[in-house]
């Protein structure tokens, strides 16, 4: 439907056919900001970020070419998403005890991998970063706000300048590398716990969010999040290991 819209604005030109196409979609546009918002300031509430979406949105109506390959409604979604996502960025207000806290997780993680086959158990991380259970996951939650970036900056290693606008590769040889990294990238959530896997899979894949997440597990909004925060800093500390790194 989408793409029928968007072939009858680009041929008419008409407001009526753009206004058409920005309505069917905006159910996008708020799933996406609902999505993110876990990771906005309090400040920031769901409607900033819709209206960040729909900048993106707006943006993606000037911008996009066909003749690059890409599908209109893919290409929306990739301005959507990361107009919220710098708007969320533009807000950010994770102090330097976090950014602490998650280094200190990840080395962790880090020095598990390298002397053993196996992945560490949340128990095992705790005792090696000199925390009580609880306190871990006091301090995976905090860290939440933080991983908003991270699987997008471990496959354009936080520079999209080799990406071009349709979000598509520039060159054959940037094409390859970005197939490299994914391969990585898909190795590395292979070998993460099975409910840590399962939670990236529902959240990037499938595009469910944190409560339809926990609703759907039986589990808590904020244990969804504390079992995402860990998923992002093992596969962090795994890729930074293997070369391929993002920043925290």
């Amino acid at each position: 439907m989408i793409e029928e819209l968007w072939k009858e604005y680009n041929g008419k030109g008409s407001s009526e056919a753009r206004e058409e196409l920005i309505v069917a979609c905006l159910p996008y546009v708020k799933s996406c900001a609902h999505q993110l918002s876990i990771y906005a300031n309090p400040s920031q509430d769901v409607d900033d970020l819709v209206s960040a979406g729909i900048i993106g949105l707006m943006d993606a109506l000037e911008r996009y070419d066909p003749a690059k390959g890409a599908s209109f409604k893919n290409y929306a979604k990739y301005r959507v998403r990361g107009s919220i996502m710098d708007e969320i960025r533009s807000m950010d207000w994770v102090p330097y005890s976090t950014r602490e806290k998650a280094r200190k997780i990840e080395k962790a993680m880090h020095e598990f991998q390298q002397n053993s086959s196996e992945e560490p158990d949340e128990e095992d991380i705790a005792t090696a970063t000199g925390m009580s259970l609880g306190k871990y996951r006091e301090a995976l939650l905090e860290v939440s706000r933080m991983t908003l970036s991270m699987l997008k900056d471990t496959l354009y290693d936080g520079d999209s300048s080799d990406i071009s606008e349709q979000g598509l590769p520039r060159t054959p040889e940037d094409e390859l590398m970005l197939a490299e990294k994914e391969t990585i990238l898909t190795n590395a959530i292979g070998r993460l716990p099975e409910n840590e896997r399962l939670v990236v899979t529902l959240y990037y894949y499938e595009e469910m969010n944190m409560k339809e997440i926990g609703q759907s597990l039986d589990i808590s909004e904020s244990r969804v999040c504390q079992i995402h925060s860990s998923a992002m800093l093992r596969l962090n500390s795994r890729l930074k290991y293997l070369g391929t790194s993002i920043s925290a």
